[in-house]
């Protein structure tokens, strides 16, 4: 269901949103990520263009700039279906209502461009195709990345899958981009949810507890080995970190597809309600839920056809 778009001045669109986040999906599927191709194949493919959603063929400039602004409607489409989820997907009898969250750096595209010369503000002579959008950060296990940021929250129990995803500049630090969503009411709240220590300041714990929920991180671990509490935060490594890794190969985007935070981000957002869409039909046909990267390559086959 698509989340009612804001009334702007101006002619009113032509194209709705879920049509351009359709075709973004289509973009992963098939790995094609630049407008002209994707006018290309709509132009071909009159039965996926109405399929889609789309009258006709939009102008190559309209693409652009559509796939640029279709980001915050991919990020809403993705939190809705994730309350759906929740709703749907019940845990076992003996398991509480968890999710765990994290965050994931996509190497950009194009050479590296180093921090004196983005103070800059200058692209030294024959550094060609820079993503000047990208921002730099480190990570304990990649070191330094030029790049962007995936946040993404998923489900624990029964099985992985996103409930909640937003894409941001690099210098983002993730506990931000949850505080926010907590503010904004914009985020699943589970029974607990479970963070690495990036997560685990008091003011953001107490504003998760504020909103019905326990956030759980290694701040508010016990010493003691045995204890239950690190026995349930042990789930996290064994889902979130497994749930990156079921998306990175079912859609098979390890890095960034195109420029920019607004196109780049719509792919990968639109990846991720991909995932959360086939897995909650295997999930209501009693499939396995993680069968999805097969699914994935059937519909490339059948849209090449």
């Amino acid at each position: 269901m698509e989340p009612p778009p804001k009334r702007q001045r101006g002619r009113p669109r032509t194209f709705s949103g879920r049509a351009f986040l359709l075709l973004a999906v289509v973009g992963v599927v098939l790995r094609t990520f630049k407008p002209q191709e994707l006018a290309t194949l709509l132009t071909k493919d009159a039965t996926l263009r109405q399929a889609l959603g789309f009258r006709r063929v939009p102008h190559r400039r309209t693409l652009e700039r559509r796939l640029d602004a279709t980001l915050p409607e991919a990020e809403a489409q993705v939190q809705a279906l994730g309350q759906q989820i929740l709703g749907e997907v019940a845990p076992g009898p003996d398991e509480p209502q968890a999710s765990a969250i994290d965050g994931r750096m996509y190497q950009a595209q194009g050479p590296r461009w180093h921090k004196r010369d983005r103070e800059q503000g200058r692209v030294p002579a024959g550094l060609r195709n820079v993503d000047t959008e990208s921002a730099w950060s480190k990570s304990g296990y990649r070191g330094w990345v030029q790049g962007y940021r995936l946040i993404l929250q998923g489900l624990v129990f029964p099985a992985p899958v996103p409930l909640f995803a937003r894409w941001c500049p690099n210098s983002v630090g993730e506990s931000t981009v949850l505080e926010e969503a907590l503010v904004a009411d914009q985020l699943p709240i589970t029974e607990l949810l479970l963070g690495d220590s990036t997560f685990g300041g008091a003011d953001l714990v107490a504003t998760y507890a504020q909103h019905g929920g326990w956030l759980l991180t290694p701040q508010q671990l016990p010493t003691t080995p045995d204890s239950w509490k690190r026995d349930l935060f042990a789930y996290r490594r064994e889902t979130i970190e497994l749930l990156f890794q079921r998306l990175i190969q079912a859609c098979d985007l390890k890095a960034c597809p195109s420029k920019g935070l607004a196109r780049t981000g719509t792919f990968v957002i639109a990846s991720v309600w991909l995932y959360q869409v086939l897995f909650l039909d295997n999930y209501r046909h009693h499939r396995p839920v993680a069968h999805i990267k097969d699914l994935i390559d059937e519909g490339r086959w059948r849209i090449a056809a």
